[in-house]
């Protein structure tokens, strides 16, 4: 559907969409209404209950970790256990129970508000149907799937990382220290930044959200009236009036962020003085932290620049100017008024498909190898207890990820080449969430340096089985993985490779929903395994075992329905078509 042309088409469409989306409003609210004291009661029971059941564990293991981290040192350990761990551990019921119910109320008020607009989207049938039925059981359900990746993160999370915490040694054979001498000034500075910056900033915060307001709502209802910018797709029009109507909310929301991070921004006066030795430094930082905070709004706002504040130095080496220089430098594509206008239809971002796309990959690189018998009966009873398997945790996502760069690298693509070779996902086209960053830049350093390595055949086999084994030392050692590189140095350079992948697919396994979409494949390989085990006892083994392999799910890790961006066509070769055909694997 086009846009509308011309004056009174595009004040027609104005009247007919405002009774269109006031009927859609009122239907999700009022199921909003009456689900939200349901959600927020399961949501609120259930995970205050894992808080107050786990703070004795918390309590008593995390004093013991630290307590026994070899890369802290004494005077460090008695500083965090007296004056830091206590605050943390009293507040955290706290913090966790008013938080849950609050997010459980805000999520049983607006997911049926948001699928019953998208009940309405382009494609769907019976809409009518929808609009009644989409927002209803899937938002009880979802009640429960957040405490469910509640109590992974709040479990398996919690000890994951303080199981590093404990056994790490200290870098470079060095344990950190803090110094006592400096540490009254430290803490002077940061209360009186806390005292200086929490009610100036906000005094600069509430004075700025009016043209905040006024600015928001005169893009917004620009894009709408004249069907520009995210509001070019029909089925985002029914979402145009919804943004328009909680934009006075996203206000007070940055209004009221700004005011919580003012506490830990004048707080940091305290690190300034640690660093830099000097109290002075840290009163700098005070006067200077209001002008980058002012610059840093009005460059958001696309108001002019500059500051009525003094921007002090508080660094005294000049190459640690660079991390004072960020502030006033904020390009301006984030701004306001020149915010992205999409000429495209926009593309829907599900982060959390990235998850799903990875474990259905994994399921289907699993089964192939629970049928060469790499992968375990006892590997999949140890992923069932408390004991856990790495070479299933850790070790197969990794394995998924160096196919996908191995793939990316033979093609000399500049990014993650799709199992398609036509789309590829870069630094430029990739989402501009922060968390995409931590995985996808390494990701990228990686793929380059095994691009830089020339593998051959028997080397990518080599590395393959390194990356699924290399959790298990006992394992890798009884288990033939191939012949190794002749050059020692070239061998240590894919033992690097493959502790990198290990770490990033460890890192990635501590983030909410890993662990329940874990326990599914592990369910999924014991049944294919148990399969397998039924078919040879019943069938005589005449000829290799074939099973069926279509097309890769991780192929989707990074596609175009999970991340924001177009498809290109590139000269990477290959026809999609021939691609999506399923065909055999003889596994002898």
């Amino acid at each position: 559907m086009e846009p509308p042309s011309g004056f009174l088409a595009t004040l027609w469409n104005f009247i007919c969409f405002l009774p269109y989306f006031i009927g859609l409003l009122l239907l999700g609210t009022v199921k909003g209404i009456v689900l939200c004291p349901l959600i927020c009661l399961i949501i609120g029971i259930g995970n205050t209950a894992i808080i107050l059941g786990l703070w004795p564990v918390h309590f008593v293991w995390t004093y013991y970790c630290i307590l026994s981290a070899e890369q802290f040192g004494p005077v460090l350990k008695m500083v965090v256990c007296i004056s830091i761990l206590p605050l943390q551990l009293i507040l955290w019921p706290v913090v966790g129970i008013v938080g849950s119910v609050l997010g459980g109320a805000a999520y049983g008020l607006l997911s049926p508000v948001f699928e019953t607009f998208q009940a309405v989207g382009e494609g769907k049938t019976n809409q009518l149907y929808h609009c009644f039925y989409d927002g209803t059981v899937s938002t009880v359900k979802g009640s429960f799937t957040v405490v469910r990746d509640f109590m992974d993160v709040c479990y398996h999370t919690y000890f994951s990382v303080m199981d590093d915490l404990k056994t790490q040694g200290p870098p470079d054979a060095k344990y950190y220290e803090i110094r006592l001498l400096y540490l009254p000034g430290a803490v002077l500075a940061g209360v009186i930044g806390f005292m200086v910056d929490m009610p100036l900033i906000s005094f600069i915060a509430m004075c700025k959200s009016p043209y905040m307001l006024f600015k928001g709502w005169h893009r917004l209802f620009h894009d709408l009236i004249g069907r520009e910018g995210p509001f070019l797709e029909t089925i985002c029009v029914p979402f145009a009036g919804l943004a328009i109507l909680v934009w006075p909310l996203a206000v007070v929301g940055a209004v009221l962020g700004s005011m919580v991070a003012s506490i830990f921004y004048g707080a940091y006066a305290g690190v300034v003085v640690y660093q830099e030795s000097s109290l002075w430094m840290g009163l700098r930082y005070i006067v200077a932290s209001l002008a980058i905070y002012d610059e840093y709004s009005n460059d958001i706002l696309d108001m002019p620049e500059g500051s009525c504040f003094p921007r002090l130095t508080y660094r005294k080496k000049t190459e640690s100017l660079r991390t004072t220089s960020r502030a006033p430098s904020f390009s301006k594509h984030r701004s306001l008024k020149h915010a992205p206008s999409f000429n495209n239809p926009m593309i829907e971002l599900k982060p959390l498909e990235v998850m799903d796309s990875l474990f259905k990959e994994c399921k289907r690189y699993g089964e192939i190898l629970v049928s060469e018998g790499t992968i375990t009966a006892q590997d999949l009873a140890d992923a069932k207890s408390s004991k856990g398997s790495r070479v299933i945790s850790t070790g197969l996502p990794a394995c998924c990820l160096l196919q996908t760069l191995l793939r990316s690298a033979k093609a000399n693509s500049p990014g993650i080449l799709l199992i398609d070779n036509c789309t590829e996902i870069t630094s430029s086209n990739r989402p501009k969430d922060t968390i995409y960053d931590w995985f996808l830049n390494p990701l990228l350093i990686i793929k380059d340096q095994i691009k830089a390595e020339n593998l051959t055949e028997s080397e990518e086999l080599y590395l393959g089985k390194l990356v699924l084994l290399s959790g298990d030392p006992v394992r890798l050692k009884n288990t033939n993985i191939g012949s190794p590189p002749e050059s020692e140095r070239k061998q240590a350079e894919l033992d690097a490779l493959a502790r990198r992948l290990q770490g990033i697919t460890k890192s990635i396994s501590r983030y909410p929903t890993y662990r329940r979409r874990f326990d599914e494949l592990v369910k999924a390989l014991s049944d294919e395994l148990g399969q397998n085990n039924d078919g040879s006892s019943s069938k005589p083994t005449s000829g290799p075992n074939t099973i069926s392999r279509s097309k890769s799910a991780f192929a989707r890790l990074f596609s175009q329905k999970s991340f924001s961006f177009t498809n290109k066509t590139s000269n990477h070769g290959g026809d999609p078509e021939s691609q999506l055909k399923e065909r055999d694997v003889t596994i002898a």
